[in-house]
């Protein structure tokens, strides 16, 4: 079974690496979620349990879906 810290660090990756792609500045994107850019930092380093709102602002900001964001590989 899957711990929190796990969960929080795969979702945490997954936005990462999906604003990197998208060539998107940590700054920009958190200014777009009206999230502080701290707070978005550390939701990326999986030091936050970020509500399904906040994800969906995310999916929205970088233009996927929800499930773009939660659907995670946890076999590592």
């Amino acid at each position: 079974m899957t711990d929190k810290k796990q969960l929080q660090l795969a979702i945490g990756k997954r936005i990462k690496k999906l604003r990197e792609q998208r060539e998107i500045p940590q700054q920009d994107l958190a200014a777009k979620c009206n999230l502080e850019k701290s707070n978005l930092s550390r939701l990326e380093a999986g030091g936050t349990n970020p509500t399904i709102y906040t994800l969906l602002r995310i999916a929205d900001s970088l233009d996927v879906s929800l499930c773009d964001i939660v659907t995670l590989d946890l076999k590592d």
